[in-house]
């Protein structure tokens, strides 16, 4: 990935060559290899090439480079943050949010007093994740496999009749700030970015993903309490605490994430993920969502009818002999048929006693 008017400046490539079919236009200036996948990594990167040294990607953007896919596509704005004194010019495509002046120092944070000039490297004895520079054929990071940036680390067709990017790569005379490294972006910790994704983002969209990050084991409950409670003076910090008082990283999907909480959102007792219900022959079962004094439980089910559908079937047979009541949810009821969906929940919780207003 490169800014296209610096490689032009150098000889490396002309306006014709970035006009051809071996580069893509990410954004104002800047292209990549078109084999690149075209997911919200790209974006990133191509966000970080426009922006001041010390920018790091953050809130949803940062939790998909944790691993969480769903909480971005390339299509989304990529969330950046900036130390307090940074200042960048918004652009089409990305969210720039700034660190707060603090009188500690934390994280991204400036101790107030602070000289005010922009820097181009994070402040000495800050969180602030500096990458570590790119081993061959492996960057680094936990979770993640080998990034598409770095073409050694994966096969590709044959090269494209302009110089490749990794000829750019390797000029001996570097494109500096004009190239972005093969290594995983810059990005802020998971738990940090769970705050973020949830004072951001939208609270529907913000559950699912903070529990794809419980569900990966990348944050804990207990370091979300102590997230919350640290950051509870700064702006958002009762809306995050809120946004993490609704997960529960039990939901397999974040589809189910998102039933959980607009089931909650409607008006209806908070459901259990995961309850073990104990059926025929002694087995245990674990509807998706149940409220086990009312004895009513949800099944949802996104695949197609002909997946599994007589195990489910049986699931649900087996719930309902054990005396439960059963919805059945499916992709398009949560999509299109919400309404219908919450009445008929509702009234099988009225109907096994449960009384609206006494939550």
């Amino acid at each position: 990935m490169f800014r296209g008017s610096e490689a032009i400046r150098r000889g490396l490539l002309s306006r014709h060559h970035l006009r051809g079919a071996s580069w893509v236009r990410l954004r104002q200036d800047v292209y990549a290899d078109a084999r690149l996948d075209r997911d919200h990594a790209l974006a990133c990167r191509a966000a970080l090439l426009r922006m001041p040294q010390g920018t790091v990607i953050a809130g949803p953007s940062a939790a998909y480079l944790h691993g969480v896919e769903h909480a971005a596509g390339f299509t989304d704005d990529v969330h950046v943050l900036l130390p307090a004194m940074v200042r960048a010019d918004s652009q089409p495509g990305v969210r720039v949010h700034h660190a707060p002046v603090s009188s500690t120092r934390s994280g991204l944070l400036v101790p107030v007093g602070a000289a005010a000039p922009a820097r181009t490297s994070p402040p000495a004895g800050t969180r602030f994740p500096v990458p570590a520079p790119p081993t061959a054929g492996r960057p680094s990071g936990r979770t993640r496999p080998p990034d598409p940036a770095d073409h050694r680390a994966r096969p590709g067709p044959p090269g494209p009749a302009v110089p490749p990017a990794s000829a750019l790569a390797s000029n001996p005379s570097p494109l500096g700030a004009a190239m972005i490294p093969a290594g995983p972006p810059p990005r802020t910790e998971p738990v940090s970015c769970a705050w973020e994704t949830a004072v951001w983002a939208d609270p529907v969209k913000a559950v699912g993903i903070v529990d794809g990050l419980l569900r990966a084991g990348s944050v804990s409950r207990s370091a979300l309490a102590s997230e919350a409670a640290r950051n509870a003076c700064r702006p958002g910090g009762r809306r995050a605490a809120w946004v993490f008082g609704l997960t529960d990283g039990l939901a397999r999907s974040p589809a189910e994430s998102h039933l959980r909480v607009r089931l909650v959102f409607a008006g209806l007792p908070r459901p259990v993920a995961r309850h073990p219900v104990r059926v025929s022959a002694g087995r245990i079962l674990h509807p998706d969502l149940a409220w086990p004094e009312f004895r009513v439980a949800v099944e949802y089910d996104d695949r197609p009818h002909s997946d599994g559908a007589h195990s489910d079937r049986r699931r649900l047979d087996q719930l309902v002999e054990a005396g439960w009541l059963v919805s059945h949810v499916t992709g398009r009821r949560l999509r299109k048929e919400f309404p219908d969906l919450v009445r008929e929940i509702r009234a099988a919780l009225v109907a096994r006693g449960w009384q609206p207003g006494r939550n």
